[in-house]
């Protein structure tokens, strides 16, 4: 069988190459790579160093053969079968076409010239290349000769023994330098090596400074192949860039156009360690009292240039900083005047959208957002939001259509870009921290069944340690939901089901506590090949009124506000997710959720807004929204995942568990594809009457939901068009054989972006 594959692939590629070459014309022929020769008559290099030789220099070697896979050119076919484009079909797989490289758009003595320049760049000193091109039939190659020459390195490093300023801050650099004794020469480290210099003058007030500036020198009569290198500050270097400059005044100009061309210097107002520069007042002196991080008379840093900068973007208001630095230096004291100068935001906003949708519930729905935006509402850089939405949900097919969802809501939020404290809290980084009020109101309909009123309102901060970690603490999370208009219907099938968790999601909520979450991520740094992202949230409600008044349910103890029982619990929630890129535009994603719920004092159960769900297009995939768990249970009006008759109720669970892989490939233009597995479910805490199978336990392994699939994403930049179809292939509510894939009930979703 491994001998006929094997054939299988010489008579696929042979024919493939035969097919390619056919479209060629006159001298027409087919570049199919270079082959790289390493001399190793004079053993000067090792085999390792052979083997890295070999490799860098035919990635080098311009153009690249026509892209193929176990020698057949895939790409180059479907051009020469679609390039005409005749019709729809061959339009539209032209995209994922490649024209022929031809072997004469081969400059060998060009690439030769390349070739020999990185080797000594690297240390091969007396390195030599030359190359040729040979053919056979309708193919062509380049051949290219390499003798590298032996591989020197370096011996000592030598920094500046000069008593200026200039130089002593250079030498006080040496401790972190990139260059290592028995290291190879490599030209790259010594121009990094420059650029790392130059940062850590500009910590030290040489704003003038640059790495050109500085020279390494290199002394190459060594015995052994070795080289001494001399690190030294340019002679032509300008005095200015010798100089250790000082801050001296800071001008902020909060409502800058390109109309000002006047400085107004006569109508700056000082304020603390700046002067503030407008005609009439935009916004209050306060306001940049944590964003300028200079102070008068300081030594220039760069990384507060920076941070300083950044601030003045995070306080919102503001589209554009200009930023400019001016020499005001006396013979005996250099110093530099700082200018920012802020274009604004138009102050007020309204913007509107319209969002369609469709679930895996069967609902297909649209959205109508209207929000007011007001980026300086107080002149202290405030952000006041007041948004309205209205949509519907609406089931056009299946025997369970007509339950309809409708809702409609406002939501008011006030951010001030600092902390609003009696303790004066102070934050460093070049993040900009924020205190968010928000209060909201929301209803929703579900037609045939309830109504849920919802009010909420939220106090806390948010703030960043640097681009990766984030911290979000609300002081206080205050929730209170409550139920009407429950139809006959929906009260009869609570009666004639059991199910708890039904009657449980028309119960009034009150909730009311503090939460803190932290999150790490480093997805945004695209030359990483591996990165993750991390948050933890930990919330509670009622903790101290409930120990307080001694709210204890089960002994019959039941506090209230009103005529409302309050939720007590401690909620705890974890995401976890790790990219791993398998080329350029291709990658593999995993994802783990674990969350937990602690009901305690004046509650057995999570209450039902902060009970965690599974399934759906972010989710499992292979499952329609909500029709999971908690653990084996089955709800009687669902079969199978599958809605038969009467409504589809919503199943939730006060422990949650979810794992996820997905390998994302690029396919061509902007589709790419996705493989993806899911697993999970949801769990009570504790047991519950009507809800049969539904507690975590030590078997919950076997009540985990599972489900294999396939999809397209089409990323256009601005959004993310995604398609999936999910295959269930463990059903924990299921009896007898639980693996089996079943195609009949398979599922599809299109949402808008990336499930994570």
């Amino acid at each position: 069988m491994g001998k006929r594959f094997i054939y299988l692939l010489v008579i696929a590629a042979f024919v493939s190459a035969c097919s390619n070459t056919k479209y060629l014309t006159g001298n027409q022929k087919l570049y199919t790579g270079a082959e790289i020769k390493v001399d190793t008559a004079k053993k000067q290099t090792t085999k390792d160093q052979r083997s890295e030789i070999e490799a860098e220099m035919k990635d080098l070697v311009r153009p690249q053969p026509n892209s193929s896979i176990l020698g057949l050119r895939y790409k180059l076919w479907i051009y020469n079968k679609t390039h005409a484009r005749r019709n729809f079909i061959q339009k539209l797989l032209s995209g994922m076409g490649e024209p022929p490289v031809l072997l004469g758009d081969v400059n060998v003595q060009t690439n030769s010239d390349i070739m020999q320049n990185r080797l000594q760049n690297k240390g091969y000193f007396q390195a030599q290349t030359s190359g040729d091109t040979v053919s056979k039939g309708k193919t062509g190659k380049a051949i290219f000769d390499v003798q590298p020459g032996p591989s020197y390195s370096i011996r000592n490093i030598y920094f500046p023994k000069g008593k200026t300023d200039l130089d002593t801050a250079v030498a006080g650099t040496a401790k972190g330098t990139f260059l290592k004794t028995g290291d190879k020469y490599n030209l790259d480290v010594i121009k990094s090596e420059r650029v790392r210099i130059d940062a850590k003058l500009k910590e030290e007030g040489f704003y003038y400074f640059s790495p050109e500036n500085l020279i390494v020198r290199v002394d190459t009569p060594v015995v052994n192949h070795q080289v001494n290198l001399t690190v030294e500050v340019k002679p032509e270097t300008s005095e200015r860039g010798r100089k250790m400059y000082d801050i001296n005044n800071i001008y902020i100009y909060p409502n800058y156009t390109l109309r000002d061309t006047s400085l107004m210097l006569d109508q700056a107002k000082p304020y603390r360690n700046y002067f503030v520069v407008q005609k009439r007042e935009y916004v209050r002196d306060f306001v940049f009292k944590q964003t300028v991080q200079f102070e008068k008379g300081s030594v220039y840093n760069r990384t507060e240039h920076n941070k300083a900068l950044n601030r003045f973007i995070e306080l919102g208001p503001f589209k554009f900083v200009k930023n400019r630095f001016e020499d005001v230096s006396t013979p005996d004291s250099p110093k530099l005047n700082v200018f920012y100068f802020l274009t604004p935001y138009p102050r007020k906003s309204l913007q509107a959208e319209i969002l369609t949708r469709t679930t895996s519930a069967n609902f297909t729905g649209t959205q109508l957002n209207v929000s007011w935006r007001h980026r300086n509402a107080f002149k202290g850089a405030e952000l006041l939001t007041i948004s309205a939405f209205g949509g519907t949900d609406v089931q056009v097919s299946g025997q369970n259509s007509g339950y309809n969802v409708y809702q409609y809501g406002v939501n008011t939020s006030l951010s001030w870009p600092r902390f609003i404290s009696p303790i004066n809290f102070t934050n460093t980084s070049a993040f900009v921290p924020h205190t968010k009020l928000t209060l909201q109101y929301s209803m929703t309909n579900r037609v045939k069944l309830y109504s849920l009123n919802s009010f909420s309102g939220s106090f806390g901060y948010n703030w960043k340690d640097d681009i990766h970690k984030s911290h979000e603490l609300n002081i206080t999370n205050i929730t209170y939901v409550s139920a009407g208009n429950v139809s006959q219907e929906y009260l009869d099938t609570i009666a004639r089901t059991g199910n708890p968790t039904l009657k449980h999601v028309i119960d009034n909520q009150l909730t009311f506590g503090p939460s803190y979450s932290y999150t790490f991520t480093n997805t945004t740094e695209n030359n990483r090949t591996n990165t993750w992202y991390f948050n933890t949230k930990v919330s509670t409600s009622a903790l101290l009124l409930g120990i307080a008044t001694g709210a204890d349910t089960l002994a019959g103890k039941v506090r209230k506000i009103g005529s409302t029982p309050f939720n007590q619990y401690a909620k705890f929630e974890n995401e976890f997710r790790f990219y791993h890129k398998t080329g350029k535009q291709s990658s593999i994603a995993t994802r783990f959720l674990a969350g937990v719920g602690v009901p305690f004092g004046n509650s057995t159960i999570m209450p039902y807004s902060q009970q965690f769900f599974i399934g759906g297009s972010n989710s499992l995939r292979g499952f329609r929204a909500r029709s999971i768990g908690p653990g084996s249970f089955q709800a009687q009006t669902n079969t199978g995942g599958v809605q038969t008759s009467g409504f589809l109720p919503d199943q939730s669970g006060d422990i949650k568990l979810e794992a996820n892989i997905e390998y994302r490939p690029h396919l061509f233009s902007i589709v790419h594809g996705a493989l993806f597995v899911d697993a999970g479910n949801v769990w009570n805490l504790n047991s519950q009457r009507g809800l049969e199978g539904g507690t975590f336990g030590k078997n919950f392994i076997n009540q985990l939901a599972a489900d294999v699939g396939f999809g397209l994403r089409f990323d256009v930049t601005v959004l993310v068009l995604r398609t999936d179809y999910g295959i269930p292939i463990l059903q924990p509510y299921a009896t007898g054989q639980r693996f089996k894939l079943d195609r009949t009930n398979g599922v599809f979703n299109l949402a808008i972006g990336y499930p994570f």
